[in-house]
C-alpha cells in the first residue's frame, strides 16, 4: 500500500497529538479501573483520608509494589491525589462516590467492563467489518453481561420509579393498584427487580433471549424477596408470551434488535386496550452532528462495537444503532400499529418514549 499524500498544519498536528495521548492514557485506565474495583482498592480509600501505599497494600492485602505503581497511574489520571510532602494518595470523596460506591448515581467501573469487553472480542468483531455479518449479544465476554447490569442499575434505581414511571400517562397508578407487567430484553433483572419492589400489588415478568441473564435474573429476584411477583422467563422480543400487560416495558435495547417494527407489533398485540408502552433509549438528536459530544462519543463506540453488530446477527438486521434519534424510533413505533407516541422525559443520558395503541 502506497503512502498517502498528505498536506500537513503542524499546529493541528499537534493538537491532535495531545488528544490522542490523552485517549491512551484513557484507554490503559480501563484494566486499571477493573483491578481497582475487583481487589477493593477503590473501597478501601474511600473515606480514608491520605494513605501510603504500605498501608493501601495492608488493608487490600495485595503487593506494596504493584499497589504503589496502580496509584502513581490513577494520581497522573486525576482518579486519586497525590501530596508530594509525604508520599500520601488520597481518594477524593467525588471520586469515591463514582469508583467505590454501586449503589451510587454512576458506577463507573462497571462502564469499563463493557470496554473490556469489546477488547477482548475485537477479532470477531473485526470480521463482521469484512463480511457484514453480525455477532450477537450473546457472543460476548461475559464482562458485558456483568457490566451493563452494574453500569445501568444506578440510573434506573434514580429515576425508573422517581421521574420515568410518573411521566406516563396513568402508568403509576395502574400499578399502584394492581397491573401486569412484561419487561422485555431485561438482561439481568434489575428493573423488573425496582419496579416489583416499588409496586408490590403489581406482577412482572421479565423476558429475555439470553439464558444465562435469565438466570441471574432469577436468582436477584431471590436474594431481593420478590421472586412471588417477578418472575422470568427465556423468550425473544417477538416471541414472548401472554397478553392483557398494562405495560410493556423496553429498557435500552429496542435498537439492539433486529427487526424492531416487528417487536413493536408484538408488543402491540400483548397490550391491552388501553396499555402503554415504555421505551428508554440511548439519548441522541435526529442528525449525526447533533451526537458528536462526550455522551455520543460513548453511545457511537458501544453502538459499532455491541449494538449494531446484535441487531445484525437477527434477522432484518435494521440496525437503529444507540443514536437512533427519536424521530426514527417513532417511525418504528408507528410501523408496529401505535397511533400514539411522545418523549414523556429524558435525562442526559436517556430518552423516555410513551407509546399507546
Amino acid at each position: 500500500m502506497s503512502t498517502p499524500k498528505l498536506n500537513v498544519d503542524p499546529a493541528r498536528l499537534n493538537a491532535f497529538l495531545g488528544r490522542a495521548l490523552n485517549d491512551m492514557g484513557a484507554a490503559f485506565q480501563t484494566a486499571l479501573i477493573i483491578l481497582g474495583e475487583r481487589l477493593g482498592l477503590y473501597r478501601a480509600m474511600a473515606g480514608a483520608g491520605p494513605m501510603q501505599p504500605g498501608d493501601l497494600a495492608k488493608k487490600t492485602e495485595t503487593d506494596e509494589r504493584y499497589v504503589r505503581e496502580w496509584l502513581c497511574a490513577q494520581a497522573a489520571s486525576g482518579y486519586v491525589t497525590y501530596d508530594p510532602a509525604n508520599g500520601s494518595f488520597t481518594l477524593p470523596d467525588e471520586q469515591a462516590l463514582l469508583l467505590a460506591v454501586d449503589s451510587g448515581p454512576a458506577f463507573l467501573p462497571a462502564a469499563y467492563q463493557i470496554i473490556a469487553s469489546t477488547v477482548i472480542d475485537e477479532p470477531q468483531l473485526r470480521e463482521t467489518f469484512k463480511t457484514g455479518f453480525g455477532f450477537g449479544w450473546h457472543q460476548h465476554c461475559s464482562f458485558l453481561f456483568d457490566g451493563t447490569e452494574r453500569f445501568f442499575r444506578p440510573s434506573y434505581a434514580a429515576n425508573l420509579i422517581t421521574s420515568w414511571i410518573p411521566a406516563l400517562n396513568g402508568v403509576e397508578a395502574k400499578l399502584k393498584s394492581g397491573a401486569r407487567v412484561a419487561d422485555v430484553g431485561c438482561g439481568h433483572g434489575a428493573s423488573t427487580i425496582l419496579m416489583a419492589q416499588a409496586y408490590p400489588r403489581s406482577r412482572f415478568v421479565g423476558y429475555d433471549y439470553h439464558e444465562p441473564s435469565v438466570k441471574r435474573a432469577r436468582e436477584a429476584a431471590d436474594r431481593a424477596g420478590v421472586a412471588d411477583r417477578a418472575t422470568f422467563e427465556v423468550a425473544a422480543s417477538k416471541e414472548y408470551p401472554g397478553s392483557g400487560f398494562d405495560l410493556v416495558a423496553f429498557f435500552d435495547c429496542l435498537h439492539d434488535m433486529g427487526d424492531p417494527a416487528g417487536a413493536a407489533r408484538h408488543v402491540r398485540s400483548s397490550l391491552k386496550p388501553d396499555g402503554t408502552w415504555l421505551i428508554v433509549e440511548p439519548f441522541a438528536g435526529d442528525r449525526i452532528e447533533e451526537n458528536l459530544n462526550p455522551v455520543g462519543r460513548v453511545y457511537y463506540a458501544a453502538s459499532t462495537m455491541i449494538c449494531t453488530p446484535a441487531s445484525r446477527s437477527q434477522e432484518v438486521g435494521l440496525a437503529l444503532g444507540a443514536q437512533a434519534g427519536e424521530r426514527r424510533l417513532r417511525e418504528v413505533v408507528t410501523q408496529g400499529g401505535f397511533t400514539r407516541f411522545r418523549r414523556a422525559t429524558e435525562t442526559p443520558f436517556n430518552l423516555v418514549l410513551e407509546a399507546q395503541p
